[in-house]
């Protein structure tokens, strides 16, 4: 199962742009991977792991701006389709493992 986080996040002061750096800094802490600006994706495994990161994130999420979490299965994430552009891979920081989106 799969995790996504999208935001929309204001940028127009000093603090609001150090509160988004600090909030997307998490985001890949935790282990998300971004999928598009603003849309980042992570692998849970089941929902009691969905919960536990969501918890974490309200409580870290800026005042100011939306963020919004969704969660879906592996075959509905194997079932998204690009319309322009193409699947790309990431490596995680972290690790030497492959994560193919």
């Amino acid at each position: 199962m799969r995790v996504l986080i999208f935001f929309d996040l204001p940028t127009l002061t000093v603090g609001e742009r150090r509160s988004y750096r600090k909030f997307r800094k998490i985001l890949i802490d935790e282990g998300f991977i971004m999928m598009q600006e603003s849309v980042y994706c992570k692998l849970a495994m089941n929902y009691n792991a969905v919960e536990l990161c969501l918890n974490k994130i309200k409580k870290v999420s800026p005042s100011k701006g939306t963020i919004q979490s969704m969660c879906i299965t592996e075959k509905q994430f194997a079932d998204i389709n690009y319309i322009c552009g193409a699947a790309q891979s990431n490596k995680l920081n972290n690790t030497d493992r492959m994560i193919v989106l």
